[in-house]
């Protein structure tokens, strides 16, 4: 079983005297340890939303930094940001990178300015021999055949944000005037993925809610035949836990949700579609590495720029405190190279170094990673712990783990 600490106290975020503000960057850079360069970089776009989630880390939690935001991304700072992108892939001789029109929603930001980013973007790459791989992550409610168009000509991969059948997607992600989202979603997304755009679809992202059937919420899912799924445990840390999440208590909620679906998954006699958690579980079992921030020990290589140009780290962490994400870094003045050196995302990339006791401790730490490093927060430690979510992880991980290992034994066994 894993090793949790004593539920963390309640004190006043102090994050100037707690992890990773206390990291030896200059120390670890004089053992010999070297920053991996950014690889994908997330455009915040616009700054506001056209639903009003209720669990919208953005809008709902800690942080309330976008309300000084503007609205809109300015075209100089897109301008700046195109080549700051490329300074940094020349630099580092990257062959490629990914960029990410993110928000708010994204497409608010209007046909004619998205068109300026991308090719702007992928201009300035060009010039130094580096490819650009777009996508966008919306809400779906304004995917009309305008924005399909317009992504099918820049060759603009979409993904869209559903939290499953109707009653699922309605109880959250709503209107301000509390009207219900799904049906115009599901219109949207009947445009993305079942006419000629279907190339562009990358996924769903899907919020759960373990008061949704875990099965139905699946099946609704794959209705839209996605590539992909990426199931999210709802953002929160110790300090604000998360809902149905008793930070003290070993029940385990979010597993005990997960695994009939992974059951269901992993058992279907074809391939379904990808589910990234699962897939990225997998994957650290056997040995490889991890490919996105939520399970694993991979260096995190991502970067967020905020509408008004400031750098910033993930965006999730905007669920902890209020400047949990900031640099105090800006594309006007500072390369990305400069940003490789801040402590916090440092500690996003030193793996093991940057986790507590009690996860060293665990015996699948090289698969957990710690879990979501926005789940860590608490007040005393900083990030130096483990994930509120640990119980949850805990289960699913060994429960993923026992399930492969008795088909490799049914394998070896039939030889």
């Amino acid at each position: 079983m894993p090793l949790l600490s004593e539920n963390p106290g309640t004190e006043k975020p102090s994050p100037e005297n707690a992890f990773p503000a206390t990291l030896d960057v200059d120390g670890l850079l004089a053992s010999g340890w070297r920053p991996l360069a950014f690889q994908q970089f997330i455009l915040k776009v616009h700054s506001r939303c056209d639903l009003a989630c209720e669990y919208c880390y953005m809008y709902e939690m800690a942080d309330q930094s976008w309300r000084s935001q503007p609205r809109r991304m300015s075209e100089a700072v897109v301008d700046r940001t195109a080549r700051r992108i490329a300074e940094h892939a020349a630099a580092h001789g990257l062959a490629e990178v990914e960029v990410v029109l993110h928000g708010g929603e994204p497409l608010l930001a209007g046909v004619d300015f998205l068109s300026h980013a991308v090719r702007t973007i992928r201009a300035e790459a060009a010039d130094v021999g580096t490819r650009v791989r777009v996508g966008v992550q919306t809400n779906g409610l304004r995917l009309d055949d305008g924005f399909l168009r317009l992504f099918d000509r820049l060759e603009v991969r979409v993904g869209v944000s559903l939290d499953g059948e109707e009653e699922a997607q309605d109880r959250h992600r709503r209107f301000a005037d509390g009207r219900g989202s799904h049906a115009i979603v599901s219109a949207s997304l009947r445009r993305l993925a079942f006419g000629p755009f279907h190339h562009l679809f990358s996924g769903l992202l899907c919020t759960i809610d373990i008061r949704n059937d875990p099965l139905a919420t699946y099946e609704a899912l794959l209705a839209f035949d996605p590539p992909a799924i990426d199931f999210l445990l709802p953002h929160g840390n110790w300090s604000t836990p998360p809902p149905f999440r008793d930070p003290g208590s070993p029940a385990t909620p979010y597993a005990d949700w997960l695994i009939p679906v992974f059951d269901r998954w992993y058992g279907s006699p074809s391939e379904e579609t990808e589910i990234r958690l699962f897939t990225e579980i997998m994957r650290l079992l056997t040995g490889r590495a991890s490919r996105t921030e939520t399970v694993g020990l991979s260096p995190t290589r991502m970067a967020v720029i905020e509408t008004d140009g400031g750098i910033e780290q993930s965006d999730i962490l905007k669920s902890s405190y209020h400047g949990a994400a900031a640099t105090r870094m800006h594309v006007m003045r500072d390369p990305f190279d400069a940003v490789l050196r801040h402590p916090a995302i440092v500690a996003r990339q030193i793996g093991e170094l940057a986790l507590a006791p009690v996860c060293h401790a665990c015996d699948v730490v090289s698969v957990c990673g710690g879990g979501l490093y926005a789940h860590r927060y608490n007040t005393v430690d900083g990030f130096m712990g483990p994930s509120v979510y640990c119980p949850d992880l805990y289960r699913l991980i060994t429960h993923v783990r026992t399930r492969v290992a008795l088909d490799v034994a049914r394998l070896k066994g039939s030889r």
